[in-house]
């Protein structure tokens, strides 16, 4: 079993609710979402592709999810229309131990220090798929 397996078993169609801690308004903003789940080179890699939507506009996203065998890293490559721009971030994260695919990245917030983000991607034993990203602090918080 290759640690790719956990995610290829949620390909297809997938809906649910979004909440976004809005940083300009400091509120939650909740809203109908989707994602897609797609396998790509015979299972090698996985395309996690989303839309959802910020004040009433359309949103989207995509991460390419890969495993590196020989150094037993997650890989991820995200875009988002809102949150990335015209960036792409490149993420790398450890071998999962369970099921969830947890990645890091930074970008870059000038005048100060670079800031990390965590993607996090759960398919949950009860059948459901938990998609979860967190801003990190320049100290790791």
């Amino acid at each position: 079993m290759t640690p790719l397996e956990p995610l290829i078993a949620c390909v297809g169609e997938w809906h649910g609710p979004s909440v976004l801690l809005d940083p300009h308004a400091g509120l939650k903003e909740e809203c109908a979402s989707t994602a897609r789940v797609v396998p790509l080179l015979g299972g090698r890699f996985v395309r996690f592709d989303y839309s959802w939507s910020y004040q009433g506009a359309p949103q989207e996203g995509s991460i390419l999810i890969g495993y590196e065998k020989k150094a037993e890293v997650v890989t991820a490559h995200w875009i988002d229309g809102w949150h990335m721009s015209d960036k792409v971030m490149a993420c790398r994260g450890a071998r999962p131990s369970g099921t969830t695919f947890s990645v890091l990245g930074s970008y870059e917030a000038p005048p100060g220090p670079d800031w990390g983000w965590r993607i996090d991607l759960t398919p949950e034993e009860d059948g459901t798929l938990r998609f979860a990203m967190y801003n990190r602090w320049p100290d790791g918080t």
